[in-house]
C-alpha cells in the first residue's frame, strides 16, 4: 500500500524589501544623508592616488590610467540604466552609488575638482533645461554630440 503524500506547505505571501534606512556617517549618529558626501569621499579618492593598490580599490583603478577608469564608469552606468528600466528601486540606488563613486574617480584621474562641477551646476540653475542646451556648442574634440 503506498503512502499518501504529505500536502505541500503553503508559501507565505512575498514581502515587499524596504530600502535600508541609510546608516549614520561615522562623523556622527544624527548626521542627515547629504550631497557632502561627495566632497569627502572625493577627497579620500584623491588620498588614495598614491596607496598602495594592492588595498585600495581607488589606486588600483586610477594605476591602470584614464581609459580604464572610464570604462569601468560606463559599465557602472549601464547596469544603473538596467536597474532604473527594471524598476529595481533598491538595486536603481545601489548601482547609483556605484556611479557615483566612479564618476568622482574619473575626475581625480583627469584633474576635475567637485567644486568646478558645482560651479557649472549652480551657472546653469535657473535657465531653462531647453535653453541651456540650446547654448552648448555642437562640437566636441571633433566629434559631434547628439542633439
Amino acid at each position: 500500500m503506498a503512502k499518501k503524500a504529505a500536502p505541500k506547505a503553503a508559501k507565505p505571501p512575498r514581502k515587499r524589501i524596504k530600502a535600508a534606512a541609510p546608516k549614520p556617517a561615522a562623523s556622527g549618529p544624527s548626521i542627515r544623508p547629504s550631497a557632502d558626501v561627495l566632497d569627502r569621499l572625493w577627497s579620500v579618492v584623491m588620498e588614495r592616488r598614491t596607496a598602495d593598490a594592492s588595498v585600495s580599490h581607488s589606486a588600483r583603478l586610477l594605476q591602470r590610467g584614464t581609459a580604464k577608469v572610464a570604462q569601468k564608469f560606463g559599465e557602472e552606468a549601464v547596469e544603473c540604466l538596467i536597474e532604473a528600466v527594471a524598476g529595481n528601486r533598491a538595486a536603481l540606488v545601489g548601482e547609483s552609488a556605484d556611479v557615483l563613486y566612479h564618476l568622482l574617480v574619473m575626475w581625480v584621474a583627469v584633474g576635475v575638482q567637485p567644486v568646478d562641477v558645482w560651479a557649472e551646476l549652480q551657472r546653469r540653475e535657473g535657465i531653462s533645461g531647453v535653453a541651456e542646451k540650446a547654448s552648448r556648442p555642437k562640437v566636441l574634440l571633433g566629434t559631434t554630440k547628439i542633439p
